[in-house]
């Protein structure tokens, strides 16, 4: 790596990369797999896009105001639908932690964070805490306790279908949201 630009350009390359493949899983068969894939690919092309680095593009304030309000309303359908699930509650996070950083983001005086202070400590401070630990919980997920004899596991119809391939999606983006953090 050579500086702080190319790790955003892989951050942005990571982010957008994990947004497609959740377009993928929303061709399953499974209505709810379908809806926690859109909110996911929703959350992957956010924060592909707000992981451009400034040097490259610096939005106007108004982009802010507008990633503020789709993530907001994003926020407001995961506490709805959190009434029925646990996995909605971090999806409730995460639409938060993106609206804070976006808000962070319209009021920092250059317009981007990572540049200046921007944002509550406390609250970018709880936000890394939660999504530390989400990385190292999914991340343990992702590791098999015995070996799995060859054809038992459960069988997959496709692309969309694989739940390890959302679980390591879920993963890269909480490693993404821990990385946008940061720069706050």
């Amino acid at each position: 790596m050579h500086g702080p630009g190319s790790a955003a350009w892989l951050l942005v390359a990571l982010c957008a990369a994990t947004g497609a493949y959740c377009l993928l899983r929303m061709r399953s068969r499974v209505e709810e797999q379908r809806r926690t894939a859109g909110g996911e690919a929703l959350m992957g092309f956010g924060m592909a896009l707000m992981a451009i680095p400034a040097a490259a593009v610096t939005p106007p304030r108004a982009a802010w105001v507008v990633y503020a309000l789709v993530f907001g309303a994003a926020a407001l359908r995961a506490l709805w639908a959190a009434r029925s699930g646990a996995h909605h509650l971090h999806h409730l996070v995460g639409a938060f932690a993106m609206a804070y950083m976006a808000v962070a983001m319209a009021a920092a005086p250059s317009g981007h964070a990572g540049h200046g202070a921007a944002g509550a400590p406390l609250v970018t401070g709880l936000l890394l805490l939660y999504f530390a630990g989400y990385v190292l919980w999914s991340g343990a997920r992702l590791v098999p306790v015995a070996p799995v004899a060859a054809g038992g596991g459960p069988q997959v119809s496709g692309w969309g279908d694989r739940p390890e391939l959302a679980q390591a999606c879920r993963l890269s983006m909480g490693i993404g949201m821990v990385a946008m953090l940061l720069t706050m």
